[in-house]
């Protein structure tokens, strides 16, 4: 994902993957269940609640970054 804002004319871009974030995320999850950190249960509860995050962290991404003005 790219998203462009300007500053003093300058343009400023910055490159953020969130389905690769949550894949990465998920993928630590299912590691710590793997070596017994987490239970079942406790995986659900914790891929919920990244999931939760997921979304509310796309809808902050859905735009433009802009800086704010003084």
């Amino acid at each position: 994902m790219v998203r462009h804002g300007t500053r003093g004319g300058r343009l400023m871009t910055y490159n953020f993957d969130a389905e690769r974030w949550l894949q990465d995320q998920r993928a630590l999850l299912e590691a710590q269940r793997g070596r017994g950190e987490l239970n079942e249960e406790e995986l659900a509860r914790a891929l919920d609640e990244l999931d939760r995050r997921y979304e509310e962290m796309v809808a902050r991404l859905d735009g433009s970054f802009q800086l704010p003005t003084r």
